[in-house]
This record gives C-alpha cells, sequence and structure tokens, in this order.
C-alpha cells in the first residue's frame, strides 16, 4: 500500500498538476516515514511481527498524533488571531450539523468500511486460489490498490482543484498510518503477531524503504514535484507491478527483465535522484 501511495498515487497527482510539497513535509513528516519503515524492516528480521513489536508501533502513533494535534491547534490559534487583526471579529461561523448526524455519518461509514474489507479479502483469496497465486503477490498488487482507492480519490481531486498540500499530506500521511497504525493494531491483536514473508524482506519491504527515501531529493527540488518526477514514480510503480506479475506467473523474460532492472534502470534512477539531491543543496534549499 505503501510503494502503491507513493509511486502511483503522487506520479499519477503530479502527472496532472506539479504539486506543492509544505516544508513541515520534507523536514518532518517524509523522514519520519523513511524512519519508521526502517523500524518496522528491522522488527521484521526474524520474520515476525509480534505484540511487542505492534505495541512499540501504535505508541509511536499516539506520539505522533498528539504531536500532530498540539502542533495544528497551535498553528490554527495563530492564523486566527492574524484573521481577527485583518478583518476583526466579523460574524460568527456557521454551526456545523448536530454531532448526532455526525455519529451516525461514521456509523455508516464504518459498516459499510468493514463490509468492503471483507469482500475485498474474500474475493482476493479466491482469485489467488484459482489462480495459484500467492496471497503475498495478491497483497502487494489487489488489495495494496483497493486499500488505496480513497488516497487515490483524495489526492487526483485535490489536484485538479489546485489543493496541492492535500494532495501530497494525504499521501504521506497515510503511509506513516498504515505502519505504526494497522501493523502495530494488527500484530496487537493477532495471536502470535503479523508473519513476514521471506519475500518480504528480500525484496518487497526494501523497495518500500526506497521509495520513501526517493521523496526527499525530489520534495527539495523547490518543494515540488514536477510533472518529471510525478513520470519517474509512475515508471518506477509500473516496472515495479511487471516483476510482481513475471515473478507470479514465472515468466521466461524475469531473469533478463531482473539483470536490466538491476544494472541499468536503477542505477539510472539513484543518479538522478542524487543529481536532484545535490542541484537542491547548491540553491540552498
Amino acid at each position: 500500500s505503501n510503494i502503491f501511495n507513493i509511486l502511483f498515487i503522487l506520479g499519477l497527482s503530479a502527472l496532472i498538476t506539479p504539486l506543492t510539497v509544505a516544508q513541515q513535509l520534507v523536514r518532518l513528516d517524509v523522514p519520519l516515514m523513511i524512519a519508521i519503515s526502517i523500524v518496522m524492516l528491522l522488527l521484521a528480521l526474524d520474520g515476525r511481527v509480534g505484540r511487542l513489536d505492534g505495541l512499540l508501533l501504535f505508541g509511536g502513533l499516539i506520539i505522533y498524533i498528539t504531536f500532530v494535534v498540539r502542533q495544528s491547534l497551535r498553528e490554527s490559534a495563530e492564523v486566527k488571531e492574524l484573521y481577527n487583526q485583518e478583518f476583526g471579529q466579523g460574524q460568527s461561523p456557521r454551526r456545523m450539523p448536530g454531532w448526532v448526524i455526525n455519529a451516525g455519518l461514521v456509523l455508516v461509514g464504518l459498516g459499510m468500511l468493514l463490509a468492503g474489507s471483507h469482500w475485498l479479502v474474500n474475493a482476493s483469496i479466491n482469485v489467488a486460489q484459482a489462480f495459484g497465486i500467492s496471497e503475498l503477490v495478491i497483497g502487494l498488487t489487489i488489495i495494496a490498490a483497493g486499500t488505496s482507492l480513497p488516497e487515490v480519490a483524495t489526492s487526483i481531486i485535490a489536484s485538479v482543484k489546485g489543493e496541492r498540500d492535500i494532495a501530497v499530506g494525504n499521501v504521506i500521511g497515510s503511509c506513516i498510518f498504515n505502519i505504526l497504525a494497522i501493523l502495530g493494531l494488527t500484530s496487537l491483536f493477532s495471536g502470535d503477531g503479523v508473519a513476514v514473508a521471506p519475500a518480504a524482506l528480500r525484496f518487497d519491504i526494501p523497495i518500500m524503504i526506497a521509495s520513501s527515501a526517493a521523496c526527499l531529493p525530489i520534495f527539495f527540488t523547490g518543494y515540488r514535484i514536477g510533472r518529471r518526477e510525478g513520470l519517474l514514480f509512475f515508471v518506477m510503480y509500473i516496472s515495479y507491478m511487471l516483476y510482481l506479475i513475471m515473478d507470479a506467473s514465472g515468466h521466461d523474460a524475469l531473469p533478463a527483465y531482473s539483470t536490466a532492472m538491476g544494472m541499468f534502470v536503477l542505477p539510472l534512477i539513484a543518479v538522478t535522484l542524487g543529481v536532484l539531491y545535490v542541484r537542491a543543496l547548491r540553491n540552498g534549499k
């Protein structure tokens, strides 16, 4: 899901319109996303994310949310004060709908979410069994894309409407939440924790970390994601998906494709990101 969020959603959103990146994302949230991705890899090295690991991850979420909320409240107070100084007290804002209506909407939404999750998981398992594909691959493809559809819709709509901070912040926040909350809570409530497939340790989790790390040099280039960077992210995701499909089907071209990716494509991407980072440093950004 994190790989899909970063490479596909950010890439597609930036192709629609260049995205502005808030300084807080570069200074705090993206480094935090990279750090917790590495922590996740370290916790999973024994092949399982246990209950204690889940408690550690979920504790990190509580600390992060507390910090973000306190910072937001402080900024909101400053913005309100500046607004009052500029425009006066003005009219009182309209009242929001009653809490009963809001609570009802939350319950309906949660019910639909639970039903949808149940159908998605069961249908995906049936597809995996019908085609002889491992559940890991199904999780990395169909379920990863399916569970990220809200992020897809939010980021694309935000990009079209010019709310570019929302388009980027939505993706980064979702990635942080996926690890700290979803994996943390799942590990806490699973009897023996969450098993981590060796293939995920060798390939997919490192790809997730690399995708997270790729954000920093791109975000540093003027605090924006241009269409070229969006295209780079999008191509990286397509390349990753092609590898998964070839690997799952045992395609004869897989060895040649892996060699080409390892010797040419990935080094070229690394050099490109390095050049972007050096340029940003020279420009004092």
